[in-house]
C-alpha cells in the first residue's frame, strides 16, 4: 500500500502532496530532515483509515468483485444509455464537460463529499444538475452504499434567467436573415411556438387542410400539440414546400447547430439573453396577455401540466381589462361555434 502523502518541494519550502486528491499542504519547513519526519508522521496517521477502506473493499468483493473497481465514468455511460435519443445525446455532451474529467477516472467507492463539492462549486446549474442525478443512479445501483451527500447537503444552484424574445427583436432577426428557409423557419417558431426541432420536423403531411389544423407530436414528451391555422400562419406555409419536409435543410441539422447558428445571429445583432426556445416564452406570454385560455395554451404547447405552462407565462405583464369591457367584446366578437365535425374543447 503506497503512502498517501509524497514529499515535494516549491521555493525552499516542502510540501506533503496527496496522492488521492492531489492537494498540497504545506510543512512549513525548509528544513530536509524535519519536513520527512512531518510527512512520516501525516503518513502514519492515516495507516488505520486506509487499511480499514481496504478491509471493507475485501468484504464488499464476495458479493459485487467488480464493486471496489467502478469508477465514476461507468456510472456516466450507463446514464447516458437512459431516454430518448435528445435527452441521451445531452447527458454524453454534458459528462464530456471538463468539470466532469476529473472524476471520471475516480472510483466510487473512494470518492468523498469534499470531491464532489470542488466540481459544484466550480460550476453552474447544468453540471450541479447532471452530478445529482449520476450520484443518485449510483446510489440506486448499488454502487454506493451511503449518500455521498445527504440531499440537504447539496448547495442551491440557480440557473441563468431565461426570458422571450420581444417582437421588435424578432423583426430584426428576421430582417437581417438572408437565408429563406431560415427566416420562414424563425416566422414559424414566432406563430405556433413549437420547440426547434419539432419545428424543423414538421412535414406537410402534419397539416390538416380540411380543417385548417396543424398537428403534430413533441419529441421530447410525445404529446399531441393542435393549432387552428391563422392567416399569419398560413402566409408562412404557402411559401414552404408543397409535399414532404417543411424544411429539408434544417432537419439534417443536429439542433446544437440550429442552436449556434441563432447565436451567432443574435450575437451580430447585439442581442443577448435568447435562444430559440425563447420563441416559446413568448408565445405562451403573448397568449396570456390576449387572454388566451389556459387549457388552450397547454394544448398548443403540448405541456403535461398546468405547472409547466405557468412557469413558461410567469413574466407575462396583463393589463387586465374591466369587466364591462370584457362582456361586451365576448358577446359581440367571438364567432358563434360551427359544426364541422371538430370537437371544441369546453
Amino acid at each position: 500500500m503506497k503512502d498517501p502523502y509524497r514529499l515535494v518541494r516549491r521555493t525552499n519550502i516542502y510540501y506533503a502532496h496527496e496522492r488521492l486528491t492531489g492537494k498540497r499542504i504545506s510543512l512549513e519547513t525548509s528544513q530536509l530532515e524535519e519536513a520527512r519526519r512531518l510527512l512520516a508522521a501525516k503518513n502514519q496517521a492515516s495507516v488505520q483509515p486506509q487499511l480499514n477502506t481496504a478491509m471493507a473493499r475485501v468484504y464488499l468483493s464476495a458479493t459485487d468483485p467488480k464493486l471496489a473497481q467502478r469508477t465514476w465514468q461507468e456510472a456516466m455511460d450507463a446514464f447516458s444509455i437512459r431516454g430518448k435519443a435528445s435527452s441521451q445525446e445531452r447527458s454524453r455532451r454534458a459528462y464530456q464537460s471538463r468539470h466532469f474529467r476529473s472524476l471520471s477516472s475516480r472510483r466510487i467507492m473512494e470518492t468523498t463529499a469534499d470531491h464532489l463539492i470542488s466540481i459544484l462549486e466550480a460550476s453552474g446549474a447544468g453540471t450541479h444538475n447532471y452530478l445529482k442525478r449520476l450520484h443518485n443512479l449510483a446510489l440506486k445501483r448499488g454502487w454506493l452504499l451511503n449518500p455521498i451527500l445527504a440531499p440537504a447537503d447539496w448547495p442551491e444552484k440557480t440557473s441563468q434567467p431565461r426570458r422571450s424574445i420581444t417582437e421588435l427583436e424578432h423583426q430584426r432577426i428576421l430582417e437581417a436573415e438572408k437565408n429563406p428557409e431560415q427566416r420562414l423557419y424563425y416566422s414559424l417558431l414566432w406563430e405556433v411556438g413549437a420547440a426547434q426541432s419539432d419545428a424543423a420536423n414538421l412535414r406537410r403531411e402534419d397539416i390538416d387542410e380540411d380543417n385548417q389544423i396543424l398537428v403534430y407530436f413533441r419529441q421530447k414528451t410525445g404529446e399531441k400539440c393542435q393549432l387552428s391555422i391563422g392567416q399569419g400562419l398560413r402566409d408562412i406555409l404557402d411559401q414552404l414546400p408543397p409535399s414532404g419536409s417543411l424544411f429539408p435543410r434544417l432537419r439534417e441539422i443536429e439542433p446544437k447547430y440550429r442552436s449556434c447558428e441563432f447565436q451567432r445571429r443574435c450575437k451580430l445583432l447585439g442581442i443577448s439573453g435568447v435562444s430559440l426556445h425563447s420563441y416559446r416564452y413568448s408565445w405562451a406570454e403573448r397568449a396570456c396577455v390576449a387572454g388566451y385560455p389556459e387549457r388552450f395554451a397547454q394544448a398548443a404547447l403540448g405541456h403535461k401540466s398546468r405547472a409547466v405552462h405557468r412557469a413558461y407565462a410567469r413574466k407575462a405583464d396583463v393589463i387586465c381589462p374591466s369587466l364591462e369591457a370584457f362582456e361586451k367584446r365576448s358577446l359581440t366578437a367571438l364567432p358563434a361555434p360551427q359544426n364541422n365535425g371538430i370537437i371544441w374543447a369546453a
